[in-house]
């Protein structure tokens, strides 16, 4: 399977995130298809790590589409990102996916857990993958590593607000930023969605 290439990340934030639903990440011999994703519209948007200014933990945002950016989560869990545009201070979060291939190695990684919400949820996609901080700024258009693979596009999405963002303002809140497959089981807090 093919790796997206670069230039396809330097589209808007969220006609990125959309088209990712149903692409593949590749790591390793652990293969899975995203299955649910959130839009960050950079500096302007309160919800968005840009937001805040320009900072050395951010430093992946503010670079060309196609770059990793991870980051630690409460001190616990290494949530991925995927940088788009062409330094806008933009990225798409990788909120849940499905496994294609590499199960074995996902249960262990995720302590013998099983079933659809064995990655549905940001951390544990982090925790599948076996990420740290040290991917951030890591090409996904690149052979090796942590890829992008083509996969196949979701039939159809639902949307709905993105999770966790108490602290951003009102319609920064509201912002119906978060898409999922229709279609699959392997989606965080589906009541949400419509």
């Amino acid at each position: 399977m093919n790796r997206l290439p670069q230039d396809w990340y330097f589209r808007d934030v969220v006609e990125v995130a959309r088209d990712l639903v149903g692409r593949h990440l590749r790591r390793g011999e652990v293969v899975l298809r995203i299955t649910e994703v959130e839009a960050y519209r950079g500096p302007k948007d309160s919800a968005a790590h840009t937001s805040k200014g320009r900072t050395p933990r951010t430093e992946p945002m503010w670079g060309p589409g196609g770059h990793a950016y991870v980051y630690l989560c409460y001190g616990l869990h290494n949530m991925l990102n995927i940088v788009t545009g062409l330094g806008e201070g933009t990225a798409v979060l990788i909120r849940s996916a499905e496994i294609v291939q590499g199960e074995a190695v996902v249960a262990e990684r995720r302590g013998g857990k099983t079933g659809s919400t064995l990655l549905t949820g940001p951390g544990k996609l982090g925790q599948a993958l076996d990420l740290s901080t040290g991917w951030s700024g890591h090409p996904l258009f690149e052979a090796g590593g942590l890829e992008v693979l083509h996969g196949i596009p979701a039939r159809k999405l639902i949307a709905g607000p993105r999770v966790g963002i108490d602290y951003a303002r009102a319609k920064d809140i509201r912002a119906r930023l978060r898409f999922a497959d229709a279609d699959s089981t392997w989606v965080s807090h589906r009541s949400k969605l419509r």
